[in-house]
């Protein structure tokens, strides 16, 4: 993967030199050092990301990992040659894209609606429809029809001829538009091994782009995974797009699946969605669901329409229709998504032809105008067993509380002690066929969506442009050295890899930073100061409001010690003077008892949707984890009390705790240790490094707690009763109009003044009251006074960095 990113990066540099001769001098003139190469791994081999969950999936952690995994490379999938076809000869050489996609084999499909007319389900509503009007194995006319209506809407027939001519025209876009798009060779055996077991494979995927539900299908077809069918969002597409992608093996959602339960026309669509999956699982062709909202849409992560989907391939699975499915996470990366451009696509209307080739259009012209173009990663996760899944994950669930009953008491200095639970907050609706089921069932669809999502962000590799965006938006928002910058983006990079995460680029460092500054030159300026050096300088307003989006992707790297370095602000703020700057003093002792129930006090008001903890997974574990990585990164020292134990004395404590008590008895050790942390201090490290790093890690989570924060300021100049979306665009306005006075632009985000609108709601804040025109919010009584919202906002800020 080095050579051919280092050689394409250098095709592309000379290209430059071509066309634009005036930013290669101003390039050369602060890249004229010779500088280290900047290496995907540290050490040897490259990391593996993406393992499934050894609590839930045990048996699927051993079996379906390829051991060898580590030394197979990458591969380019969209880097076509004559070697690749079965002919040659210099005509082949120029009509390789066109012979290698008609040469791909698309699986046959046949006799799909027969099949799906027969199955046990739709019979039954047959019977019920017309119990003697029709003998055994015939379906009513009208029926019938009605039937095959709704299959129409769902899918059609894939067309042989048109998969392979688009493929033909979308390995060209694709070599317009990207400089590459990567594949791990391991993780397509993985799959392979994963398909030969003979379950079908689901796999459940991000959605940075909307791009993804054709690149994606792409990919696993030239990997000879057979053609994978998208479950689509149709309200994102027009009817002549969603014909054109049922053609192309699409799936969407009948309007009628989203009827009421006692709904006839509800309770048909919902059967002929079901058979068409059990159909297709049958088959055992691969189904790709995305577990996201589209890109641009102002909702929860969790998309209702993929959780509907899953919901579907679930209750096959627990019918036995089909013995178990394979599920793979999926994410797919981008230094840049080509729908984020300004103005191609609003989430509001349908994407039509017109418009995405008008879309496409602009991408083109905006990658022919510049040197350099895009990079594309897609990683596939290791996959693991639906029915393993299954099994085991109930067995994980627990009590749980609102963020009502956990944080309000709190938050008005009521009660003191954070209560022993775990937060319910659930966001996203059930909806479509997920209503069907039982409520023990969708809890079941709800977590193994969050627990998927999790390894697909876990997974998912750190970009180039994210790197870049986190250093200029949080460590040089006035503008930064060149030689400067280099240096702490081979730091960044090495800190990443540290964390067990992968990154999506490799080479010389001065091609890699020079690679990321020209795919953010919209939000970026340079400036050619003393002795040939350039100054980097991040264009305020907008410019970083983008910057935030593109560092949201680094922040699942960095997330628990982020969370930790709120959280130890939050204790030292409140023990400093009100002058004093509370987040540097390290010469204050920090309990651990007190640094958990800060922790814990944090993870409660941060939303689910933005840590995307696993299900099998407490609060309390969580927060341990988080002190551990707060201690491995240097943050914090421990320090021994006069009278304590020495830490590193575990003799007599394993001889008086762990060896007199029976095997298998872990009943008391949990809590035995929580008590010993109330005797353990510590304090923040005093080396020159520390108060650089940990203002860094606290400015992390800064966009979302200053739009928390803003909002609890809002609250005495909102007006309510309103409606949901109507407070969110007048939080939003109050967000600009904020951020134009005190120039914090990062937290200027319609998706953030929602999740702040939607955690208010849950913590009680504001309350949702029926009206003829719909639900409506009210300001909560217990938030009306003018002290309890000063209350409220001053629990928020504590945690954030000044």
């Amino acid at each position: 993967m080095d050579t051919m990113l280092e050689a394409r990066l250098q095709t592309q540099q000379d290209e430059g030199r071509r066309h634009n001769g005036q930013e290669t001098s101003l390039w050369s003139s602060g890249f004229g050092m010779k500088l280290e190469a900047v290496t995907p791994f540290l050490g040897k081999y490259r990391p593996f990301v993406g393992r499934c969950c050894q609590t839930c999936t045990p048996k699927s952690w051993e079996s379906l990992f390829h051991r060898s995994i580590t030394d197979l490379g990458f591969c380019d999938v969209i880097l076509v040659k004559e070697e690749n076809t079965r002919f040659r000869g210099w005509l082949v050489r120029r009509l390789c894209y066109f012979l290698w996609s008609m040469e791909q084999h698309i699986p046959p499909c046949r006799d799909a609606p027969q099949k799906i007319m027969e199955s046990p389900g739709i019979q039954n509503i047959i019977s019920e429809r017309a119990p003697g009007g029709a003998g055994e194995g015939q379906v009513p006319g009208p029926v019938k029809k009605e039937v095959q209506r709704i299959l129409d809407h769902i899918q059609a027939p894939p067309c042989p001829l048109l998969l392979r001519l688009f493929s033909w025209v979308l390995l060209r876009l694709l070599n317009c538009l990207f400089m590459n798009v990567q594949l791990h060779k391991g993780h397509v055996k993985m799959a392979h091994k994963a398909a030969q077991a003979g379950s079908p494979l689901v796999l459940l995927s991000t959605h940075k782009s909307l791009l993804d539900g054709i690149l994606l299908p792409f990919v696993l077809l030239t990997q000879g995974l057979g053609l994978l069918r998208v479950a689509w969002n149709p309200h994102t597409c027009s009817p002549a797009l969603r014909a054109l992608l049922r053609k192309l093996g699409g799936l969407f959602l009948p309007p009628e699946a989203n009827l009421s339960l006692d709904s006839s026309e509800g309770v048909l669509a919902r059967a002929v969605v079901q058979a068409a999956i059990e159909q297709l699982l049958v088959s055992g062709q691969p189904l790709l669901i995305f577990l996201e909202e589209p890109p641009g849409v102002r909702g929860p992560r969790l998309s209702a329409l993929g959780q509907a989907w899953l919901g579907v391939v679930v209750q096959a699975v627990q019918a036995a229709i089909v013995p178990d499915a394979v599920v793979l996470p999926v994410a797919v990366t981008y230094d840049l998504a080509p729908d984020v451009l300004p103005d191609v696509h609003h989430a509001s209307t349908p994407l039509g032809l017109w418009t995405g080739a008008l879309a496409i259009l602009r991408s083109l012209r905006s990658c022919w105008g510049h040197s350099h173009r895009a990079c594309v990663r897609v990683h596939l996760a290791q996959p693991f067993s639906l029915q393993e899944y299954t099994n085991n994950a109930r067995s994980c669930w627990g009590s749980r509380q609102t963020l009502e009953q956990l944080l309000q008491p709190i938050v008005l200095g009521q009660w003191t002690v954070v209560p022993d639970t775990e937060k319910e907050q659930e966001w996203t609706p059930v909806t479509g066929p997920l209503l069907a089921l039982k409520e023990e069932d969708q809890l079941l669809v709800r977590r193994l969506s969050r627990h998927v999502l999790h390894a697909s962000v876990a997974s998912s590799a750190v970009m180039s442009t994210a790197i870049m965006a986190t250093l200029l938006l949080f460590r040089h928002q006035k503008g930064v050295f060149l030689s400067r910058l280099l240096g702490e983006f081979s730091w960044l990079t090495e800190e990443t890899l540290l964390r067990g995460f992968d990154v999506g680029f490799s080479g010389q460092l001065r091609c890699l930073v020079q690679h990321a500054l020209s795919l953010l030159r919209a939000h970026v300026v340079l400036l050619r100061v003393r002795q040939g050096d350039l100054v980097v300088v991040p264009r305020p307003g907008p410019g970083l409001a983008h910057l935030a989006r593109r560092s949201a992707e680094l922040l699942p790297a960095f997330l628990s010690e982020a969370v930790g370095a709120c959280a130890v602000r939050g204790l030292l703020a409140a023990r400093a003077a009100p002058e004093g700057r509370g987040e540097l003093q390290g010469a204050e002792l920090l309990s651990q008892s007190e640094l958990y129930r800060q922790v814990l006090l944090l993870l409660h008001l941060l939303p689910q949707d933005l840590l995307l903890l696993q299900p099998c997974q407490s609060s309390y574990c969580y927060g341990q984890e988080v002190l551990d990585r707060l201690i491995q990164c240097g943050l914090l020292v421990a320090e021994e009390t006069p009278g304590s134990r020495l830490a590193c004395d575990t003799g007599r404590r394993l001889s008086a705790k762990l060896l007199w008590k029976p095997t298998g008895d872990f009943t008391d050790s949990d809590s035995d240790d929580f008590e010993e942390a109330e005797g353990r201090y510590f304090r923040l490290s005093q080396q020159s490094r520390c108060p650089d790093f940990f203002l860094f890690l606290c400015r992390l989570l800064s966009p979302l707690l200053r739009a928390f924060a803003q909002a609890a300021t809002f609250l005495c100049q909102g007006q309510l009763p309103d409606t949901e979306a109507g407070y969110t665009e007048q939080l939003f306005q109050f967000l600009e109009v904020s951020a134009q006075e005190e120039g914090f632009f990062e937290c200027v985000d319609p998706k953030l003044a929602a999740s702040a609108v939607w955690t208010f709601r849950d913590l009680g804040v504001l309350q949702e009251m029926p009206s003829p025109a719909g639900p409506v919010l009210h300001l909560s009584p217990t938030f009306a006074s003018r002290d309890s919202q000063e209350k409220l906002e001053r629990f928020i800020r504590q945690f954030i960095c000044s």
